[in-house]
């Protein structure tokens, strides 16, 4: 026997050993494929000091309103809270010209850190009047993480998407946020595609 073909031979299994299979959930942007992305904790669930990310100089830094540290004056946040890097939404998007705000259901995140979510829907909101639409996600961490959808989330823990359009519709007061409900995964993909693009370019 040709000891080239045996080489060949052996060289194709040895690198048919080495490919690895790339699960779904690490191809986000197809349609009907689950959205995994990774989110920046600004804010970790049960807390009331308001971080987030300085655009300019890349730092997590708290929020301040007249030179004071901005605290939540209403219940601690119901889920992390934070932003999905690499991402734009510009105003003629429909977004509010930041990176894409993302809660994410599951057990408390340190902030600053980086956690995997999947993306389950989106929430409409307006904050006095601008589009200020959230991700709605779940923490890879979370013993909800099997829930792949905003209905099947209401189906099977009724009360939680609930609690959390009221927190945000709340937390600034009466009447300064406004929620036109939930959207389905396919409308958050679709968002998460915009905000890909609008940052590339």
């Amino acid at each position: 026997m040709n000891w080239k073909f045996i080489l060949t031979v052996f060289l194709l299994l040895l690198l048919l050993g080495c490919v690895e299979k790339v699960p779904s959930e690490d191809v986000p942007d197809t349609i009907n494929k689950e959205l995994w992305v990774k989110m920046l904790v600004e804010i970790p669930a049960g807390t009331l000091e308001k971080y987030e990310l300085n655009k300019s100089s890349g730092i997590l830094q708290m929020d301040s309103i007249d030179g004071k540290p901005r605290l939540i004056d209403y219940l601690g946040y119901p889920a992390n809270y934070g932003m999905i890097p690499n991402t734009l939404l510009p105003k003629s998007k429909g977004g509010d010209g930041d990176p894409l705000d993302v809660i994410s259901i599951g057990p408390p995140a340190e902030r600053g850190s980086m956690v995997n979510c999947k993306v389950i829907g989106v929430l409409k909101l307006k904050d006095r009047g601008e589009q200020d639409d959230k991700l709605i996600a779940i923490s890879k961490n979370s013993s909800l993480q099997h829930i792949k959808s905003i209905a099947e989330l209401e189906e099977n823990y009724p009360g939680i998407s609930e609690i959390i359009e009221t927190w945000f519709t709340n937390y600034k007061g009466k009447g300064k946020m406004t929620s036109a409900g939930y959207e389905n995964q396919k409308v958050a993909q679709d968002i998460y595609a915009i905000a890909k693009a609008a940052y590339s370019n």
